[in-house]
């Protein structure tokens, strides 16, 4: 949250106004003819900064950065810190290339309490006329922000100006919003299952669960589209407990119809803050004795950020859902900042290669280094270790030689429904191997 002094028209930590002392100022400026430009800047990923780093190191970053871009303007120009992760500044027009400066201000290298940050913002734009027939400043921000909006479903480090279409996208988001607070009640969100596979012997090892959108008009919806608004919504803990559920209920019913399969596993992803949701543990419990299942055929995957917002408490969480009987994954290994420090004293079972260290490994020594680094250190700790990004058959093959156990990705086959991933065992159960490209070639 924001923090101001009483009384005070300053945000503390960057020492640039606060959002109400710069809507303020933006009314003043809007009352004198002229062009102006209000820009905003939206700290991409904050919250995954946050997790990593913690309160203290992230308030130096946003405070490092409010300075930049103070510095970065001349005395024509009021810049202010709006949100948690917004910076605004509006500026006359006779400056030029507005954007781009504040895009240069802010996403310069830093380097804090040992750590190398590289932030990217997502700027959203809009031009407006002074003098009386001039909107107000509440509604020009709103219009920026929808431009923000717009820039940050590009991906990071997008730019968007301001257009009358975002006004009908921003009603779209809203129709959105209401399906998808209904899609939960009506059944709309299924998990898709991709496989992993046994890199030794080509076998169906186990599945993924990836949550996906059956819309009744859009069709599928691609998470990308509503794992966001899913978030914004407050909804991530019903969508981890649905996936859960239904993920269990589904490799309960493929244990039962294909004993030959062995012992299959089924991975679903908690999702941010999750670990810290009350009655986890129970839920887990229940899920599994409803369920059926084997210990640890239902294997939860935790990123690094969850474990080190409190790793004492992480570690209690963790180590009551392998009592219960969940198996355990660490997720994007080799993304965080301080695995080693905690990895021998976590109950993981698996540890999860980031897919870009995989895709990479054929081209990129450094990357092939990391790939044979992280199987190395789960032969150590007597981890399990799953390849992620598997596109082709020359990845498996590096892969294999490295002594990697399991395989995933889009060269043996993408998430699947779920009658299309049995269809997809049985072929492996079939043929004694996966049907999979990354194998033919």
């Amino acid at each position: 949250l924001q923090r101001h002094d009483a009384g005070s028209d300053r945000d503390t930590l960057t020492g640039l106004l606060d959002r109400r002392a710069f809507l303020s100022r933006v009314g003043e400026v809007l009352t004198q003819p002229g062009e102006y430009e209000l820009v905003v800047g939206d700290v991409d990923r904050l919250r995954r900064l946050n997790e990593a780093l913690g309160h203290e190191r992230t308030d130096l970053v946003l405070s490092a950065l409010g300075s930049r871009l103070a510095a970065a303007f001349n005395k024509d120009a009021s810049a202010a810190r709006i949100g948690e992760d917004e910076f605004a500044i509006i500026v006359p027009k006779t400056a030029s290339h507005t954007s781009y400066r504040v895009r240069d201000a802010l996403e310069q290298p830093l380097r804090v309490a040992g750590f190398d940050i590289y932030p990217t913002v997502s700027i959203g734009a809009v031009m407006v006329e002074g003098g009386p027939d001039a909107p107000d400043a509440a509604e020009l921000l709103r219009r920026v922000e929808l431009a923000v909006e717009s820039a940050k479903g590009a991906g990071r480090g997008g730019s968007a100006a301001y257009g009358r279409a975002l006004e009908s996208d921003s009603l779209s988001r809203l129709a959105l919003e209401a399906d998808l607070r209904n899609a939960f009640v009506r059944g709309e969100i299924v998990p898709f299952f991709q496989p992993i596979v046994n890199l030794n012997t080509g076998a169906v090892a186990g599945f993924e669960a990836l949550a996906r959108w059956r819309h009744p008009r859009r069709g599928l919806v691609p998470p990308d589209e509503f794992l966001g608004l899913t978030a914004d919504l407050g909804m991530m803990n019903d969508l981890g407990l649905l996936m859960m559920t239904q993920s269990a209920r589904q490799l309960a019913e493929w244990i039962e119809r294909h004993p030959l399969a062995g012992k299959m596993f089924c991975s679903v992803n908690l999702s941010v803050g999750e670990i810290e949701r009350p009655h986890l543990c129970e839920d887990v419990a229940r899920i599994i004795k409803e369920t059926g299942l084997p210990k640890g055929a239902l294997k939860l995957e935790v990123t690094e950020g969850d474990i080190m917002r409190d790793t004492a408490h992480a570690a209690e969480v963790l180590q009551s859902l392998k009592d219960v009987g969940a198996s355990l994954a660490l997720d994007d290994f080799g993304t965080g900042f301080s695995s080693l420090s905690y990895l021998a004293r976590l109950p993981f079972d698996t540890l999860k290669i980031d897919r870009y260290f995989v895709l990479t490994m054929n081209k990129d020594e450094g990357s092939a280094k990391i790939v044979k680094s992280v199987v190395n250190l789960g032969r150590d700790l007597s981890l399990e270790v799953v390849a992620e990004g598997v596109e082709n058959a020359e990845l498996a093959r590096l892969l294999l030689d490295a002594q990697c156990h399991y395989g995933q990705g889009f060269g043996y086959a993408p998430a699947l429904p779920a009658q299309e991933a049995e269809v997809y065992l049985n072929e492996s159960l079939a043929d004694g191997a996966a049907p999979i490209r990354a194998r033919s070639a």
